[in-house]
């Protein structure tokens, strides 16, 4: 069955699985085969697996694209053939009319989920952890047995577990043309990969080249594998989802299914039949209107109800807030369907609140009680608090109270900030604190490519260093970020290979780089690099953060600070300082923070045993500073637990073995440097 309104003529392609020979070509009757839009036909006698496509003619002119040279995909088919083995489509640029010789594949196979269940963890209590499929395993140091595959990640459980993360957020999973990148590598002139894959030719189905299994249509067995295991080792399992565009393009591009089966109907067209590009990619698809409206929640809920994912990440999701104009919608009727959605209520929906021509949603996406956000303001603010800007200690102060001033007024609660520092799109936490600038030529675009405002900063040398004194300052500041990110409020998400200080070489835009500089490279866990802070150190210190986090009610509340107790308890909840007791500086120089936190006062509707105090201290001056220690909320004496200026394993220590701090003493808080005490139990 398909749906297109426009055209004339529509032929079913019955190709076998292996190859292109043509089992049959049978043309539709627009009388018998038609019934509204929708074309149909009932085919007996075809084997159990075999390759489809569609053949479609109709009118010119009107923004239509119509070829019946091309045979086009299906757009809700769960699977595709061919490109089972990556980087196998060299001749993109060379095929006639800039069809495609994949198809739509059937290929159908029992699965057993063995009771699977959802570990359903409150998002409250979540650590994201942001990867790629390929670029985590492919490397050799890897060890694993199927690299860059769903096979290969599940290989990697262990680790994950041993780290201590809840839930796994994959990049683009959804089929897509890695060799469709237009630019080469200045060095060699080879052609660049699109290894990223924001660019999907099929919404629902799994890019074949991630499955071990591809060359015998095992894709989609192998990923519901892949989500079985994880859910067993309690993990949860999310995918960045691309609905704003597809790999079409523009003009220039390859048409593989929609452009070529009702173009007017699933792009944004300018009066003249020009593609709108609110997406920097060549085209928008028309998120809103119903056909296309139904074409995402079928696709969503296949993902979900038949794939078992537990989360949802919409890239660029301020797209699915257009009309088919163009114009922002208040209350966009695709992301109501999908906040409202019965099969997917239990599903977390995480929205990229932003799009490439200008609309910024950070605070106030729309249906925003049922949507996370990615917190771009807290990245920013943390970022530049950090690296010493001054007047940004009441900003940090607001990201780490769970940014109450974008998500309370709307009803919403610290659990719909998405906190991150570094993600795929920029550099990552070595790079953060080791360039000033981003070092994009490989990417063959004259470095012109990624943003330019990254609010980094290299420690006084740019790029790899031999000085002890910056190696020491960057590993602080790598400590202080991480530290920052997961003691606040809201839901923290870490970057795959940030807790081994893995480096892109100062490439902060490397969805081409399908090399060591896009790939995770195992061995940083257990050695140091030449010109790098050590790596091996912060591993622990990541992985003790995460394990205090999780063991802390305190760290993750479910409601916001009121600066006040509950059931007529008047002491506060979280209470400010400076250098001084209750004397906090939030001021346009300020470069420092301190607060406290009363641990049983935790916000929790059932509250755990009451909680431990937390006292932190933060100092982004370039001089030591002393701070004198509060009382701690409930009387306890205080053990230093964090000290980011000290080595490891000293840094961060097991709650209870660290020295214990007294009242009215001063701490000595080194420049750059964060400092978290605990209260006894």
């Amino acid at each position: 069955m398909l749906l297109c309104r426009h055209g004339t003529s529509v032929s079913l392609v019955v190709q076998p699985a292996a190859d292109d020979r043509v089992l049959a070509e049978i043309s539709l009757d627009g009388r018998k085969n038609r019934t509204g839009d929708l074309w149909h036909i009932l085919v007996s006698g075809l084997p159990s697996a075999f390759r489809y496509g569609w053949r479609v003619d109709g009118p010119e002119g009107a923004g239509h694209r119509f070829d019946p040279s091309l045979v086009l995909l299906d757009p809700s088919c769960t699977a595709v053939s061919d490109g089972v083995s990556w980087g196998t489509n060299g001749h993109y640029f060379e095929m006639p009319a800039r069809g495609t010789h994949r198809r739509s594949l059937f290929y159908r196979r029992p699965f057993d989920w063995h009771e699977d269940t959802p570990p359903l963890t409150p998002l409250e209590d979540s650590v994201l952890y942001e990867l790629h499929v390929r670029g985590f395993t492919v490397h050799p140091s890897s060890g694993v047995a199927k690299p860059g595959t769903f096979a290969g990640l599940t290989e990697k459980i262990p680790y994950l577990q041993e780290l201590g993360i809840t839930a796994v957020e994959l990049l683009p999973v959804f089929e897509f043309d890695e060799d469709d990148c237009v630019f080469s590598d200045p060095a060699s002139g080879k052609r660049l990969r699109n290894l990223w894959g924001y660019n999907s030719i099929a919404f629902a189905a799994p890019k074949a080249a991630y499955a071990f299994s591809g060359p015998q249509h095992g894709q989609v067995i192998e990923f519901r594998e892949m989500v079985r295991a994880f859910h067993a080792a309690g993990i949860e399992v999310f995918l960045d989802v691309v609905f704003n565009h597809t790999g079409e393009g523009d003009d220039r591009g390859r048409t593989y299914s929609f452009r070529g089966l009702d173009n007017q109907l699933y792009y944004l067209l300018a009066p003249g039949g020009d593609y709108l590009n609110f997406t920097g990619c060549g085209n928008t698809v028309n998120c809103n209107h119903p056909i296309v409206r139904d074409l995402i929640l079928t696709c969503l809920r296949f993902w979900v109800g038949e794939m078992h994912v537990d989360g949802l990440r919409f890239d660029l999701a301020s797209v699915m807030g257009r009309d088919r104009q163009g114009n922002v919608l208040m209350e966009p009727p695709v992301v109501e369907m999908i906040a409202e959605d019965g099969l997917l209520a239990n599903t977390k929906l995480i929205a990229e609140p932003w799009d490439a021509a200008g609309v910024y949603q950070v605070g106030h996406f729309p249906f925003g009680r049922r949507w996370s956000e990615w917190n771009g303001r807290y990245r920013d603010d943390v970022r530049r608090f950090w690296r010493g800007e001054p007047g940004f200690a009441g900003a940090l102060a607001t990201r780490i109270c769970g940014s109450a001033d974008l998500y309370e007024a709307s009803g919403r609660r610290p659990h719909h900030s998405i906190n991150f520092v570094t993600c795929h799109d920029g550099f990552t936490l070595h790079d953060l604190v080791s360039y000033n600038a981003k070092h994009n030529e490989m990417n063959g675009e004259d470095n012109r490519d990624g943003v330019d405002e990254n609010f980094s900063w290299n420690c006084g040398e740019e790029g790899p260093s031999d000085d002890p004194d910056v190696l020491k300052l960057r590993g602080k500041q790598a400590r202080n970020l991480m530290a920052t990110l997961l003691i606040s409020q809201g839901v923290p998400m870490l970057l795959a290979g940030d807790e081994m200080l893995r480096t892109q070489q100062g490439n902060n835009n490397a969805w081409c780089q399908d090399n060591e500089i896009g790939w995770l490279d195992w061995r940083d866990r257990a050695r140091a690099r030449p010109g790098a802070p050590d790596p091996t150190g912060f591993w622990r210190f990541v992985r003790m953060l995460i394990a205090m986090r999780r063991q802390h009610a305190a760290l993750r509340r479910t409601d916001f600070f009121r600066g006040s107790g509950t059931n007529f308890d008047l002491r506060p909840d979280v209470v400010w300082h400076g250098t001084e007791p209750f004397q906090p500086d939030f001021g346009p120089l300020s470069r420092t923070l301190a607060f406290a936190l009363d641990g049983t006062l935790t916000g929790r509707l059932a509250p755990e045993t009451p909680d431990r105090d937390f006292y932190v201290a933060c100092n982004s001056w370039i001089e030591a500073l002393a701070f004198r220690i509060p009382h701690a909320p409930t009387e306890r004496s205080w053990r230093r637990v964090i000290d980011t200026a000290l080595p490891s394993p000293a840094d961060i220590v097991e709650r209870d073995e660290g020295p214990v701090v007294p009242f009215e003493s001063t701490y000595q808080v080194e420049a750059h440097s964060m400092v978290l005490l605990m209260s006894e139990a």
